[in-house]
Formats: C-alpha cells, sequence, structure tokens
C-alpha cells in the first residue's frame, strides 16, 4: 500500500479517481439516479453554494439528512470547500439537537423537509450561531429565510478545492451518548482515506462492479464507509434508502437493484431470517456482507450462509476508529468470533491496570491505528480517558483463542460479576438466541433478596411461542445444558422489543434502569 499522501482533499481525491467514469451510476436513491460525472459537478457547486454563503475554511455545518443522493453531495461539497460537515443521527429528539448545535456552533444546517419540525423545535432551545437554514426536499412551504437546496445549488457556480493535509480536521460525527452527552468525534482527511485502503479494499475486496447496498444510514461511522468512502474509492454504485432499514424495506433493495456487497447489523440479520418475506437465494445478488455495531451471533451467521450462499463478515469498528479494526475474512471466517486485526491496525487485551493478559482471558480492547479520532471536541477528560498516546481504549471486553481470533465478551459496564466470577452477556445470549423461541435477548446483572448479582435476561420471542412461566423454564434449563450453572439467568422477563440505538445496538443501560426504577 502507498503510503497516504501528506496533502490530502479527499473529495477531491474522489473526484480525481472516478474522472473516467463520469458516465457511470455513483447512487441510485429512492427517487433518482446521480452518475459521477453528476456527482463532481454538484460537489464542486456545492462548495461554490456554501461560499456563497460566507461559510469559510474550518467553520461548521450540521448535516441532518436522510440517506438520498444529496447527502453525499453536502459532505463532499463541505470537504471541498474546507468546511467541516458535522453528520448526526436522524432519529434523536429536538433536545439533542439543541446540544450538538451549541456544542459543535454550526453557522448553517442542512436538514431533510421530513426532519425539519424537529429540527425547528431544537432551533428555538439553541444559541442564535445558526445564520443559514437550507432544505432538502422540502414537504411544505420553507420557513422564512431558508433556502431551497436545489435551487441554491443551481444558482451556485462550482468552486476549486481548497488545498487541505491529510491530518487536517474534515468533519466530525457524534458519537450516540449512551453514557452522557453525545461527544463530538473529530476526524480528518486522511482517516478516510486509510479506511479504505487498509479495510475496503484488501479485506471486503470491493471492486468497480460492486452494487453496494447499506442498511447502516451515513451519519453513523460504519455507514459512511459502506454508502460513501468505498464505493467511491473504486468506482462502485451505491444504492440509498430513506426510510427505516426494516427487513420488508431491505428485501425490497435487495431483489430490485441486486446489490453484491451488502451491510448490516446483527438485529436486522436477525429480524431479515425471522420474517416469513424472506426472499430465496436466487432472486438476490449477494456475494459478500459484513456485520457491525454488535457481535454477530454465531447461529444467526450460520444460518444466513445456509440460506443465501454468502458470508457475513463480523467485524467491529467504534465512531472514533472510524471504521472496522477488527475484522473475519473471507474464506477464513468463524462465526461467533470478530476475527483477527486488520492489517495495519495493532490491538491488545489489557487487565485493569493496563497489563496485557494472557491468552485466553478476557480483557480490555486497545486498539493503534491511523485512523483514530484526533480527540472528543470541547471534552479534554473524555479525550484522556480514551485517547492513549498511540492507543485507544474501546470500552469493549474481548477474549484471543490460541489462533488468533477474537471473540466478543460485552462492553466494560455490561460484565456481570456472579458468585466472584465475571459473565459475559454476550456469552448467555448468544446461547439464548440459538434456542428456536427466542429472536433477540440481552442479558444484565440484578441484585437477589441477599444483596448477590445474579443475571437476567430480557427475551423477545418468535411467532408461535407463549411468553409464560413454560417458556420460561425451557430457555433457563437449555442456558444449563450449554454454559457453567452459575451463568444461566435466574429470571427471564419477555417483552415485544429491546431498547436499541439508531444504528442497532441492544442498550442494556437503559434495562437496568428500569429494574432500579421497579420497586
Amino acid at each position: 500500500m502507498n503510503p497516504c499522501p501528506a496533502e490530502l482533499n479527499f473529495a477531491s481525491h474522489l473526484a480525481a479517481l472516478n474522472a473516467p467514469r463520469a458516465a457511470k451510476p455513483a447512487y441510485i436513491d429512492d427517487t433518482r439516479q446521480l452518475t459521477y460525472g453528476e456527482l463532481a459537478q454538484r460537489v464542486a457547486r456545492m462548495a461554490g453554494a456554501l461560499r456563497g454563503l460566507g461559510l469559510r475554511r474550518e467553520e461548521r455545518i450540521l448535516l441532518l439528512m436522510q440517506d438520498t443522493a444529496d447527502w453525499p453531495v453536502v459532505f463532499l461539497g463541505a470537504l471541498h470547500a474546507g468546511v467541516v460537515p458535522v453528520a448526526v443521527n436522524t432519529l434523536l429528539t429536538a433536545d439533542d439537537y439543541a446540544y450538538i448545535i451549541a456544542h459543535s456552533r454550526v453557522r448553517a444546517v442542512f436538514v431533510s423537509g421530513a426532519l425539519l419540525p424537529v429540527l425547528q423545535a431544537a432551533l428555538s432551545q439553541a444559541p442564535a450561531d445558526v445564520e443559514h437554514l437550507v432544505v432538502s426536499q422540502p414537504g411544505t412551504d420553507l420557513p422564512d429565510g431558508a433556502h431551497e437546496f436545489e435551487s441554491l445549488l443551481s444558482a451556485a457556480s462550482p468552486a476549486p478545492a481548497v488545498r487541505t493535509l491529510s491530518d487536517e480536521i474534515a468533519f466530525w460525527l457524534y458519537s450516540s451518548g449512551s453514557t452522557g452527552k453525545p461527544k463530538g468525534v473529530v476526524h480528518t482527511h486522511g482517516n478516510l482515506w486509510h479506511t479504505a485502503e487498509l479495510y475496503a479494499k484488501p479485506i471486503l475486496g470491493i471492486r468497480e462492479s460492486d452494487v453496494v447496498f447499506s442498511a447502516a444510514k451515513l451519519f453513523f461511522a460504519y455507514g459512511l464507509g459502506n454508502g460513501l468512502t468505498f464505493p467511491l474509492s473504486v468506482g462502485a454504485t451505491v444504492v440509498l434508502m430513506a426510510e427505516r432499514p426494516t427487513p420488508q424495506a431491505v428485501f425490497q433493495r435487495l431483489v430490485r437493484h441486486r446489490p453484491t456487497v451488502f451491510y448490516g447489523v446483527p438485529t436486522l440479520y436477525a429480524s431479515m431470517l425471522a420474517s416469513p418475506a424472506l426472499p430465496p437465494r436466487d432472486q438476490v445478488a449477494m456475494r459478500i456482507c459484513t456485520s457491525a455495531g454488535e457481535a454477530l451471533p454465531r447461529d444467526i451467521g450460520e444460518r444466513f450462509t445456509r440460506h443465501f450462499g454468502c458470508e457475513i463478515l463480523d467485524g467491529i469498528g467504534s465512531t472514533e476508529m472510524l471504521h472496522i479494526f477488527l475484522s473475519n475474512r473471507a474464506g477464513q471466517l468463524r462465526y461467533g468470533t470478530t476475527g483477527k486485526p486488520v492489517p495495519g491496525y495493532e490491538v491488545q487485551l489489557r487487565d485493569d491496570n493496563g497489563v496485557p493478559v494472557a491468552q485466553g482471558v478476557i480483557g480490555d480492547l486497545y486498539i493503534k491505528g491511523p485512523s483514530a479520532a484526533l480527540m472528543y471536541w470541547n471534552n479534554r477528560d473524555k479525550t484522556r480517558q480514551c485517547f492513549l498516546g498511540d492507543w485507544l481504549k474501546s470500552g469493549d471486553k474481548y477474549v484471543c483463542d490460541p489462533d488468533g481470533y477474537y471473540t466478543y465478551a460485552g462492553r466494560s459496564d455490561d460484565m456481570i460479576k456472579v458468585s466472584g466470577q465475571y459473565v459475559s452477556p454476550v456469552e448467555v445470549e448468544n446461547i439464548l438466541i440459538q434456542h428456536e423461541a427466542v429472536l433477540e435477548a440481552a442479558v444484565i446483572g440484578v441484585p437477589d433478596p441477599d444483596g448477590l448479582v445474579k443475571t437476567k435476561a430480557y427475551v423477545v420471542l418468535r411467532a408461535g411461542f407463549e411468553p409464560d412461566a413454560q417458556t420460561g423454564a425451557a430457555l433457563q434449563h437449555y442456558v444449563k445444558q450449554h454454559l457453567a450453572p452459575f451463568k444461566y439467568p435466574r429470571q427471564i422477563d419477555f417483552l415485544d422489543e429491546l431498547p436499541k440505538t439508531a444504528t442497532g445496538k441492544i442498550q442494556r443501560f437503559r434495562l437496568r434502569a428500569l429494574e432500579e426504577a421497579t420497586p
């Protein structure tokens, strides 16, 4: 691999790479198609529009938009102009957006028409730093003083790309905020380049002939790589979907557009396999799939491969590392593990004192690699806790086997100590979902009447199974057959659905809060 160039504007880098394929489709969304030539023109015009609004280099804009072809135009147009896009989750509350707007001090907001009401509620709470509002695909009349996206773009003149360094701040993403206020994660132009060169090309094997579709949205670090960085780095075609990634919506795109690369998350794969509308193998064209966000249970991976004939490469990445740094590989896959380190990254498992643990011992996962974020914006304490010299402390627990495969043991905050021994909630959950009655499961620790911590499971059942004591006893017996007795859940509660983040991660902390609130 060639070294990352010292001078790099990632937007102009992509435009130069794809200049020879101007007529090829770059994006296909729900209503239109955008060729690589049109994308390059619109990105240059967006840069000109930002300058016309008075945005200066290194100033920030908020990107609160659904996955349409306008999203990459705004993101890359900002990079092209040296302006910093702050991409945010489209499923947050007005309070969350008000906090992010104040924290990032954005001067302009780009928003999809469908998200305008929640944004306006946020703007009524936020400081008056926002000077411009640009609405993509407005469904109603524009607010006073707002710009309509297409009109703003068509009136702008193309602007040349700003010369930026690979280490220069390019964009921000906000963490999920599951343990407090969302954190602004600051990334560079070079970080995008590294994820494509280290993971997308050698591990995923993405190529120009691929059609790719990501259920994970572009605002998510995983989705940004899937739907922008990776495909545009090789000239592939991207399918975008504005709506929520329900199994039915995903099936429609898999059958209609026949993507060859599909990116999902474990909860979606489980829901797809449980759906009566699951298409047969001959109606789709997937050659490879990926999974991230949470560990992919072995049973789900094996059943998916049996049905569709393609492997799911389970891996782990993070907002701070931008994309996947530990992954399975095609032909060397071991379901139930997260695979091995991606070449170019180093990982270590350490104990509570920061000392590397022995093989087979659960430890905290530390990562070193070139795509690490610079910092958390205006949060020195958290930055110091997580960014430790060349190393990043992930907050995940892992164990490594003699063959070098890493297996997820849970978040550091989620580990349960029962009878003086650590229990990984993921280990118990993976056994539960192998039972024919279980669609999803989450395990936490709760005190018994004597104040001793025991495991408790929250379970979502498949259709046709009753949430009664008999089912609960059968699940407890099933876990006892497969794990050490002290690990089985002493209590089982049945839910219609588990609390999750917008990216599909189970929020065990909300289940713990539910327990604490129960008299």
